[in-house]
């Protein structure tokens, strides 16, 4: 493939050693500054899940689960200093677990692997071989399948460093698991910073040459969840271009303009400003569910990828990233079906997901930055999202 873009480091944590136990390595530890551990469920199969409670001198808090990586809880300030839940989720396992949500399966701040974002068919070719994955969206494979990374009980490891304070989540998915190639070893930091941040680091390497594209699925809404629609939320995004896509939201292989269109946010504006503008591609995705292009390799450090600020609140979100490309989902599918931690239902366009990742399909598309990981190479790729208030 063309391109081969992913970044790249040699070498391999100690961490990554000992991953994909599904097992808390911190079950009997002491717990560092700052982090709190608990029972956060009971799977069907009778293992534990356990919870992490984070937080920090600037009264944020954050709460992560190790079933699917999640982030369930994640509590900021606004401009007032009172504090509130701003990303949607549920306060049990029960309610990941649940019919309802299984059925509508938008991925709460969940982790997507092994590849976050479709592929067309659910099929690629690597090496001369054909590989056929699940297609659990229509007719294609989205975030990892069947059983992806959102579903897989995580090995946790607490942590406190200077930058602040956190979890370390690993995870090993086994060669073939839904249809993938290579035994594919995944580690995810997580840390709230001092500074109000939540960063992102991601790791992982392979046995064999297998595609790899890693993302945080966290739903925002800065007024605090189960407030109502994010559409007055004021969104500025560093792209120039997107990937159009076709019926079945597979991007066309065009790198299409933003300017002149409703997509084009290089300037704040409303996200509701023109979701319902007559075009083609909001038809189809029902609003905003496109990849937008900020840069045709990846970064060597996080740089700034969008910004999202409420008026009602002040909060105030930052994204940078060293990833190429950003999945701006506008929470078209939901429906108002799942009841989240208000106790209000999560209704149309109430979540805003800003999802750092590769371009979708890149298997497919040889014009798009490669996602092909090799044996012998780690994949490093860092995203930050800020916090402040205006």
């Amino acid at each position: 493939m063309k391109g081969q873009s992913l970044r790249f480091a040699l070498g391999l944590s100690a961490g990554l050693l000992c991953a994909g136990t599904g097992q808390s390595m911190a079950a009997s530890a002491p717990m560092p500054p700052n982090v709190e551990q608990f029972v956060f469920g009971t799977l069907p199969d009778g293992r534990t899940v356990h919870g992490y409670r984070i937080t920090n001198d600037h009264h944020m808090r954050m709460e992560v689960i190790e079933y699917g990586g999640i982030i369930t809880s994640l509590e900021t300030p606004d401009r007032d200093g009172k504090t509130a839940d701003i990303v949607l989720g549920f306060d049990s396992l029960e309610g990941y677990l649940s019919p309802a949500y299984k059925t509508l399966n938008p991925y709460f701040g969940a982790l997507i692997g092994r590849y976050g974002n479709r592929i067309a068919d659910g099929r690629f070719s690597l090496d001369g071989q054909t590989y056929q994955l699940a297609t659990n969206d229509g007719p294609n494979h989205l975030h990892g399948g069947d059983e992806g990374f959102n579903q897989k009980l995580w090995q946790a490891t607490p942590f406190s460093s200077s930058e602040g304070s956190g979890v370390v989540m690993r995870y090993t998915s086994a060669d073939g698991e839904e249809g993938y190639p290579g035994e594919l070893s995944v580690e995810v930091r997580y840390t709230l910073t001092h500074d109000d941040a939540l960063a992102i680091d991601y790791s992982a390497r392979t046995t064999k040459a297998t595609p790899v594209n890693l993302t945080q699925h966290s739903y925002f809404n800065l007024n605090g969840e189960g407030s109502g629609s994010i559409l007055d939320h004021v969104m500025t995004i560093e792209a120039a271009e997107y990937t159009p896509v076709n019926e079945t939201l597979i991007p066309t292989g065009e790198i299409a303009p933003v300017a002149g269109t409703p997509f084009d946010f290089t300037s704040p504006t409303p996200v509701g400003a023109r979701i319902e503008t007559d075009n083609e591609q909001l038809t189809r995705a029902g609003g905003y569910d496109h990849n937008f292009v900020l840069r045709r390799e990846p970064a060597a450090t996080p740089e700034r990828a969008a910004r999202v600020t409420s008026p009602e609140s002040g909060r105030v979100l930052e994204v940078l990233t060293t990833e190429p490309g950003l999945q701006v989902y506008s929470g078209n599918f939901l429906d108002g079906s799942v009841t989240g931690k208000s106790g209000r239902a999560y209704g149309h366009r109430s979540g805003l997901a800003l999802e750092t990742q590769h371009f979708p399909d890149s298997p497919n598309q040889s014009d798009f930055p490669s996602t092909i990981l090799q044996p012998g190479e780690t994949l490093e790729s860092h995203t930050v999202y800020r916090f402040s208030t205006e």
